[in-house]
């Protein structure tokens, strides 16, 4: 096997490429080669390049998977192979990470209820801009839901999930919700598609300083959002891409040198907000520094179960997360 960390990902969007410079951080912490395969959304070409490290005995790689089900095979031959493989979420894998998601969009949710009962009078109009379609992140919306039907003054008037699943696409479906609802209070989703909502908003003249925004991944153009103040976009649900990057990055190198390494792992979420941010920005900056501090590590990640090659059989093929009962 090479000592070489391969990171295969959908597209170029800030979150992933938070997500890159963690692995490549890692790699160069603990001597290995480093590469990317983007896939721009073409579950085809994303089997391809799995298939070809594979072929070129790679010794690890990193995958955030466009459709599961098509890719599991690839992956599975991979891993029987020897290969570390990490998936950011969906299995199969040696080490599955995830969010629990559920608390995630819950997090969210509540910074929400919570501004339209101080200061909206308990009242709003709601956009859910979900991905129901994916199954691993349905419960984030779930969570919303069911937080927001507390609230009797709130009404969600729009809840689908756009296209694509980038700033494009939540650019797209406001434009949509616009023509029928030109008056909007609240919308919430992850941060790209929220950030494509809010510059539909602008554009139609329909920004106002006392609307809630808010998203989930602390993608950098959110933050800067919050940074600025006054303005629509209140939070953002940081899942720390950088620092669960190098986490894998390091497991990847542990794999390598035949150690055992956790068979999951969650990145605790984190509501962003203007007097957290500059800690925030601290710590994505210098992920190996928070790897590297057991009680800085475990305020974003969590670790569970154990595995190595010797047992690679026993890999995580299910949908695993932490919140299942």
């Amino acid at each position: 096997m090479q000592k070489k960390l391969v990171f295969v990902q959908d597209n170029r969007r800030e979150f992933m490429q938070g997500a890159g410079r963690g692995l490549e951080a890692a790699a160069r912490a603990r001597g290995l080669a480093y590469g990317v395969a983007f896939a721009n959304n073409d579950p085809a070409l994303m089997i391809k390049q799995v298939g070809d490290i594979a072929t070129d005995k790679t010794g690890a790689i990193v995958v955030a998977p466009i459709d599961p089900p098509s890719l599991a095979p690839a992956l599975k031959k991979v891993i029987v192979a020897g290969a570390y493989v990490g998936a950011i979420v969906p299995p199969p894998a040696t080490t599955v990470l995830n969010a629990p998601q559920y608390l995630t969009g819950k997090v969210l949710a509540e910074a929400a209820a919570d501004y339209i009962r101080t200061r909206l009078g308990g009242k709003a109009r709601v956009v859910l801009l979900t991905h129901d379609s994916l199954q691993f992140l349905a419960p984030r919306f779930t969570a919303m839901r069911d937080t927001l039907r507390k609230l009797p003054g709130v009404t969600i008037v729009a809840d689908i999930s756009p296209a694509t699943v980038d700033k494009q696409g939540g650019y797209r479906t406001m434009k949509t919700i616009l023509l029928a609802q030109p008056n909007i209070d609240v919308v919430l989703g992850a941060d790209t598609v929220v950030l494509g909502a809010l510059a539909a908003l602008r554009e139609a003249g329909k920004a106002r300083a006392d609307q809630f925004l808010g998203g989930i991944d602390g993608e950098q153009e959110a933050v800067v959002e919050i940074k600025k103040g006054g303005g629509p976009y209140k939070a953002s649900i940081s899942l720390a891409s950088s620092i669960f990057g190098y986490a894998m990055g390091q497991q990847a190198a542990d794999w390598l040198e035949g150690k055992s390494i956790p068979q999951a792992m969650d990145i605790l979420p984190k509501a962003l907000t203007g007097s957290n941010i500059a800690d925030y920005e601290r710590d994505t900056a210098n992920p190996g520094e928070v790897y590297a501090d057991p009680a800085r590590r475990a305020s974003y990640l969590k670790m569970y179960g154990n595995i190595c090659s010797d047992t690679r059989e026993n890999y995580i093929n299910f949908p695993w997360s932490s919140e299942t009962k």
